[in-house]
């Protein structure tokens, strides 16, 4: 598009940003805190005091109702703040070709119809039709909840009605590149993407909550009594022959003594000690009398992937040296447990099994040795480097040239370089990998597959995917010259260095929050789309 072009769009679809329309000014939230019908019952009090001359009860009704108001103003206020930040979503910035170069503008600038490069570890700043790739790997658990990050490509699916995680030729807003990278038009920006859509469910329209309906509900029950009690004071004493002027100026008196001033303000203070505690838990109440909503729950409904888990995937088993092990990470390094017994993972046999993980591999992880790591890459890999990296040392060879993985072939290939020979992992699904192997590396040496070892292997591979694990098979091969990427002989006869069972695990604090919920009285409902064992193993 040309600048002129863009600019003209831009003024009609609007900025590429969400959220800012429903914003709430100060004098919209202070507003709000008159809207209360106690509030309104004690400023009809405060006007009929001062009537009748009572000038102090006024300026005391005035004070309640105006630090009541102060009170819920600086707390809404706050949440408002804070709920701005929690919008920041989209990518800040974005590369476009505009009239033939290629510039980085804001990304709030991007109209339909720009053209946007988008590499590994950036963010998608709008929803883009793709129209090349190159190995593109995008995490899109935001949106549909699934910690594998989705393979994408440039092709023309026939179907109109995919459902969103099947559109692989569509990169979503908001979701993040985590290998390859790709050119794509912007299709929806703003509030017309999908994370937009999803904005604009969680913008719902302010409802009343429990609380503020029986206060309501109160206040006018209370103001029909105090009436009617008035009426028949007012009545029954001009009826006995009193002084009608005196017997007005009683039966308002007695209106204005029944009214329970202090009512709104000690419920706002509660409430807003509510939301502090609440806050100091890392919680943010938007509006105090959601504070009270909570204590009418009675279901929680949570996602699983990155909720009640990581989002992250993680090595929990192996199957190395004919034997199935347990793997327990930190960021000392890595213990391997079989049948409860400690097994070294400096062990000379599994050193060749480490280094692959370690090579076949391009994700980017620093800090192994911390808990949290820093890590790039699509999650199945950096899960493979970590446990690589954690359980053995610096492979000693370079790699000289690899084949990437692709969906399709469901593996990818790389070949190093030694002193002495050549090397190639080739790592994938199992069952891909499994009906290419002939052979096992078992005490640092090949060893031809017999029928009864492969039964074995395959009932072992079945086994943990039967417990919710992803298997993937890593194999090798060893060559006296570099071999050809093009030959298809490259990944024929392999050696199966072994199984690794990844799965994305729960949270610590996920499982006090359950016990939490449950005792409590609530009760807590995992909503996932994963496979039944996997779901239930988390559970």
């Amino acid at each position: 598009l040309s600048d002129i072009e863009a600019a003209a769009r831009l003024e009609t679809v609007g900025p590429n940003s969400l959220g800012e329309s429903v914003t709430k000014g100060p004098a919209a939230i202070l507003f709000d805190q008159f809207k209360d019908f106690m509030i309104g019952v004690l400023l009809a009090a405060a006007v009929i005091s001062g009537f009748i001359g009572e000038i102090q009860d006024t300026l005391v009704i005035l004070v309640i109702v105006v630090l009541n108001a102060i009170i819920g103003f600086v707390q809404e206020y706050r949440s408002e703040k804070a709920m701005e930040a929690l919008r920041g979503m989209s990518a800040p910035r974005a590369t476009v070709l505009r009239g033939g170069t290629r510039s980085v503008i804001d990304a709030a600038e991007l109209v339909p119809g720009d053209i946007v490069e988008i590499d590994s570890g950036a963010v998608v700043p709008a929803d883009l039709r793709l129209l090349e790739t190159a190995g593109l790997m995008v995490d899109e658990s935001a949106l549909t909840g699934e910690s594998v990050s989705a393979d994408k490509r440039a092709d023309t699916l026939p179907d109109e009605e995919l459902a969103l995680g099947d559109r692989i030729n569509l990169a979503y807003s908001g979701t993040i590149v985590t290998g390859g990278h790709a050119a794509g038009v912007v299709v929806s920006t703003g509030t017309h993407s999908q994370l937009g859509r999803i904005a604009d469910l969680v913008e719902t329209q302010e409802s009343r909550t429990p609380l503020q309906k029986r206060l309501a509900r109160f206040g006018r029950t209370l103001a029909l009594v105090v009436l009617a009690g008035s009426a028949v004071v007012f009545l029954t004493g001009v009826t006995r022959g009193e002084d009608p002027s005196l017997m007005l100026l009683t039966a308002i008196s007695l209106a204005v003594a029944a009214i329970p001033e202090a009512l709104p303000a000690v419920v706002t203070i509660s409430l807003a000690l509510g939301a502090q505690q609440l806050a100091r838990n890392k919680a943010l109440i938007r509006r105090l009398p959601a504070v009270e909503t909570l204590g009418s729950v009675t279901y929680i409904c949570s996602d699983k992937t990155g909720t009640l888990t990581k989002n992250e995937m993680t090595a929990t088993e192996i199957y190395a040296e004919g034997r199935l092990l347990t793997v327990e990470q930190s960021g000392a390094g890595v213990t391997l447990r079989e049948n409860g017994k400690t097994v070294d993972a400096a062990d000379p046999e599994f050193q060749l099994f480490w280094a692959g993980l370690r090579s076949s591999n391009n994700a980017s992880v620093e800090a192994v040795e911390t808990e949290n790591p820093i890590a790039i890459g699509e999650p199945t890999e950096v899960a493979l480097a970590l446990l690589g990296r954690r359980a053995g040392p610096e492979p000693p060879w370079a790699r000289v040239s690899e084949v990437p993985f692709d969906s399709n072939r469901k593996r990818m290939t790389t070949v190093h370089h030694s002193s002495e020979r050549f090397i190639s992992f080739t790592k994938g699904a199992f069952d891909v990998l499994f009906a290419r192997t002939t052979a096992v590396w078992a005490e640092t040496t090949v060893i031809e597959l017999p029928e009864a070892e492969r039964e074995k292997i395959e009932a072992t591979a079945e086994k943990m995917a039967a417990d919710g694990l992803r298997v993937l098979a890593l194999t090798c091969r060893f060559w006296p010259q570099e071999p050809d990427i093009d030959d298809p002989a490259l990944e024929q006869g392999l050696v199966l260095l072994g199984l690794v069972g990844l799965m994305d695990p729960p949270r610590a604090e996920a499982v006090r929050a359950v016990e939490l919920s449950k005792h409590a009285g609530i009760t807590p409902v995992m909503i996932t789309g994963d496979h039944p064992a996997t779901a239930l193993r988390i559970a």
